[in-house]
């Protein structure tokens, strides 16, 4: 007869081991992760100057004559770029860092949550970078005009510091990379069973009050800055809404069509 005891003592010892070689591996594919970030920045660190000055040309190309950037931190010159190759560093390897976490979390989901999270992420990467593009090439160009034309009764010199860019800049791809995932949020919210697409419909008007809020919030207070936040929100809301229709109205195809040959 085994005693209990006993047996009680091995399953415990076998949970033990089971989380220490979990916590083993998770160690391991963070470093695998940290690696791809810096191999990635050793690799553009040569170019770092020339990173920094592609961050900046949507500010210079529209500076007023006499306008420039300024360092005021003796060490700014050498560590803002630093930050911006760091960066454009990690968002290059970012794939490869999300293959990690999905590696160890893999294991551990059902069938059909591993066919979820594979599109989900690609998805949500490529959104990402087409909100960081849309903040590059539309809302930059048309901040900076917009401040320069505020700027030019004054007859004041238009310079910023360079660390302070960067942290505008790091906010706005920021603030676009998570509003062009609403579509992503969206679905995901009607695929869990957590809002229907009636509810969605009926709260749109404060969806729309709520967008230009966040806008204001997140923009420079003048109303072409907080337009250019607000509208793509709204219209990502709506992608997000007929993306889940789609996706929901297939899905309960399939189910019928599964129920009536069962049946």
């Amino acid at each position: 007869m085994s005693d209990p005891q006993h047996s009680q003592n091995s399953q415990e010892e076998g949970t033990e081991e089971t989380f220490i070689s979990h916590l083993v591996e998770l160690r391991d594919r963070i470093i695998r992760a940290g690696i791809s970030v810096i191999v990635v920045f050793i690799g553009l660190v040569y170019w770092a100057p020339n990173i920094f000055r592609l961050l900046a040309r949507p500010l210079m190309e529209n500076l007023p004559k006499g306008g420039r950037m300024i360092v005021t931190d003796v060490t700014g010159s050498f560590f803002v770029p630093m930050k911006v190759t760091m960066l454009v560093a990690l968002v290059i390897a970012l794939p490869y860092v999300l293959y990690q976490i999905w590696a160890f979390v893999a294991p551990g989901l059902y069938q059909h949550e591993k066919k979820l999270v594979v599109p989900l992420v690609g998805s949500s990467y490529t959104l990402f970078l087409c909100g960081m593009a849309f903040a590059y090439f539309v809302v930059f160009p048309t901040i900076f005009r917009v401040m320069a034309h505020y700027n030019a009764p004054l007859g004041a010199e238009m310079s910023t510091d360079i660390d302070n860019y960067l942290s505008f800049t790091l906010t706005m791809f920021l603030a676009f990379g998570v509003t062009f995932e609403v579509p992503i949020v969206v679905v995901l919210l009607v695929r869990m069973g957590l809002v229907t697409l009636k509810k969605l419909k009926q709260i749109r008007p404060y969806v729309i009050v709520g967008a230009f809020i966040v806008a204001a919030v997140v923009t420079p207070p003048d109303v072409f800055s907080q337009l250019i936040l607000a509208l793509p929100l709204i219209v990502l809301y709506e992608a997000g809404i007929i993306a889940a229709r789609l996706i929901v109205g297939k899905q309960a195809e399939t189910a019928a069509d599964e129920e009536q040959t069962a049946s």
